[in-house]
């Protein structure tokens, strides 16, 4: 039985749809958790920030309206402040996010996530 590879996917989003192809052809065993409907919760996202390697603004999609509505851009906000933001506001977390065996990547390029399988 072969390892079932999750990603954290948004249908809407062209790289993620791109990155589902990829991890489809290659005939992965696959969890789609559509994040937006479904966010993690805080110990998920700090498990996958922790298998990313990243800080919690690392993560996070600075270019959308709501990162500069909450002035999330602030150095003074610690972590917890930034992945309560992420929590509350899935669309901040950088998609997608593909996790194979313990490693996380981001499908940025979706080809990156080759590097996982």
């Amino acid at each position: 039985m072969s390892e079932i590879t999750t990603i954290y996917h948004n249908p809407r989003c062209s790289k993620s749809r791109a990155t589902l192809e990829i991890l489809t052809k290659k005939g992965e065993s696959l969890e789609i958790i559509s994040y937006l409907d479904t966010p993690p919760d805080r110990e998920t996202l700090e498990r996958v920030l922790d298998q990313l390697g990243l800080q919690p603004r690392e993560l996070m999609r600075t270019g959308e309206s709501v990162y500069k509505a909450l002035h999330l851009a602030d150095e003074a906000l610690t972590h917890d402040d930034l992945i309560t933001a992420m929590l509350d506001n899935p669309i901040l977390i950088e998609r997608p996010i593909v996790i194979k065996k313990g490693r996380a990547v981001i499908g940025r390029p979706p080809e990156s996530v080759i590097t996982i399988l």
